[in-house]
């Protein structure tokens, strides 16, 4: 089911966030979002995740979706170790497969290493690593791939890419170049707008 957002408005004190906004975000579609800095777009994604209220509108067709998510900061436990990271939120994954992912994204032996002795890179990579391996229908990424070197981004959106079949994302980003990196792939519908959020 397609995601219909209504008049959506949201204000922070005196400062108008989200004015009115109107959107659909298609099922079974990548669609990104971007635009200037301090526009709306973190602020539309929290509201959409329940992480933020809106204080008009309606939003349809996302209360039985199960969401993941990837946030600007890396939000992982730093004292666990990425297993223990990844298993908070993908419980029912063995050990084996989730040894597998890791490798893919250039992880491997890194494991049973606690999430402070990484470095940033590797973090991201850890974040993005968990977000997909989550059962989800919505996969929401706010600059995802921000601060990866281009083989490391690359391999990243690759792993990315084979985990989208029917399924639905909505990523933002200031890159250009992810939004054609993705539209290379066939099989992806993705949609790109630049919404005027304010």
């Amino acid at each position: 089911m397609d995601i219909v957002i209504e008049n959506l408005s949201k204000k922070y004190n005196d400062k108008v966030v989200l004015d009115n906004f109107n959107n659909v975000f298609k099922d079974d579609t990548i669609s990104f979002i971007t635009g200037t800095s301090g526009i709306g777009k973190t602020t539309l994604i929290r509201i959409l995740m329940g992480l933020e209220k809106a204080d008009s509108g309606k939003i349809i067709g996302i209360s039985n979706k199960k969401i993941s998510a990837v946030f600007q900061d890396d939000s992982l436990c730093e004292n666990l170790s990425v297993l223990l990271n990844i298993k908070l939120v993908c419980e029912n994954l063995g050990n084996s497969e989730i040894e597998d992912a890791l490798e893919l994204l250039d992880l491997k032996g890194c494991m049973n290493k606690r999430v402070r002795e990484l470095s940033g890179g590797m973090k991201r990579k850890v974040a993005i690593l968990r977000a997909l391996l989550y059962d989800f229908d919505l996969l929401i990424m706010d600059e995802p791939f921000k601060g990866l070197d281009i083989e490391t981004k690359y391999k990243v959106m690759d792993f990315v890419i084979r985990k989208m079949e029917n399924k639905s994302a909505i990523i933002i980003t200031h890159d250009m170049d992810d939004i054609k990196y993705f539209r290379n792939h066939e099989k992806l519908i993705i949609d790109f707008k630049m919404p005027s959020i304010y």
